[in-house]
């Protein structure tokens, strides 16, 4: 099983290299990710795709963001995947990572009961939406997580200049879990949430939730790339990483995985390309 996740998400790093020296071998390397796209199935699709043209085997860790470059400050993985700027700034400005690489978006979706009791329905402003929701005092659930989707969250709250709390907003105890189980928390609660349209569309037939509020720019879900500094870490991967980073950047490798990925199964891409490569080919 690839995917590991929990409260002891550091501990499983070590139980499965062995030691932080163990992952630096030639040949291998451990990529701690934002848990959305795991569970949307594109990680794995990723990894495998690169293991079977390079030989190279890569294993990951699914934690939300802030969870993930916790564990890379610990020089425990070589790589990172995450969706949360303004950490992902402060992470490579304290010298754990080199760069912030741009790698792929996809977007955010204000989803709620088919009743909608906050009637935001079709509204084109997020933020807009979030306030009246909170001036409805109705249910809504946050993952409270520190997660590149809680991070946010916050963000769009503090656009509408709206501090939530009160009885409305539900902090979901399990969000560090990730985003499938707020999902289905949310469903059962009758509540709304934000989350990315991936992961709703992954099992969407499985609650009972509907997309409200999307469209917006300010719900644009963009995930970056950063390579866990060798400088600091000299037991980081760094050649393997480096060759994982430019096949996963390449418009013919990781980038054509990406603009296909969702398409069989849902008719339309669930992420779209988003690295440098990809845009200079396509101007």
């Amino acid at each position: 099983m690839k995917r590991l996740t929990g409260l002891c998400l550091a501990l499983a790093v070590f139980a499965t290299v062995g030691s932080t020296v163990a992952h630096a071998e030639k040949g291998f390397i451990l990529l701690s990710t934002t848990i959305g796209p795991v569970d949307a199935g594109i990680v794995a699709a990723l990894e495998d795709g690169f293991e079977k043209e390079s030989g190279i085997r890569v294993r990951h860790v699914g934690a939300g963001t802030g969870e993930a470059l916790k564990i890379a400050e610990k020089g425990s993985v070589d790589l990172l995947l995450v969706h949360a700027r303004s950490l992902e700034e402060k992470f490579v400005a304290a010298g754990f990572g080199t760069e912030r690489i741009p790698f792929m978006y996809n977007d955010f979706v204000i989803v709620g009961p088919a009743t909608d009791p906050a009637a935001v329905r079709g509204m084109k402003s997020a933020t807009a939406a979030l306030a009246k929701i909170a001036e409805k005092g109705a249910s809504f659930v946050t993952r409270g997580d520190k997660s590149g989707t809680h991070v946010a969250e916050m963000e769009l709250w503090n656009k509408a200049g709206v501090k939530p709390s009160g009885g409305w907003y539900k902090v979901f105890e399990k969000g560090s879990e990730g985003n499938v189980p707020t999902l289905r928390y949310t469903s059962g609660a009758a509540s709304y949430t934000l989350i990315d349209r991936a992961t709703y569309l992954s099992i969407q037939k499985e609650i009972r939730l509907e997309i409200l509020v999307e469209g917006d720019e300010a719900l644009l879900n963009r995930m970056s790339l950063i390579p866990v500094s060798s400088k600091k870490f000299q037991q980081v991967n760094h050649e393997d990483a480096a060759s994982f980073v430019k096949w996963l950047t390449a418009p013919d490798k990781g980038q054509k995985i990406v603009a296909e990925f969702g398409r069989e199964r849902f008719g339309a891409p669930l992420f779209f390309p988003d690295s440098k490569e990809w845009h200079q080919l396509k101007k």
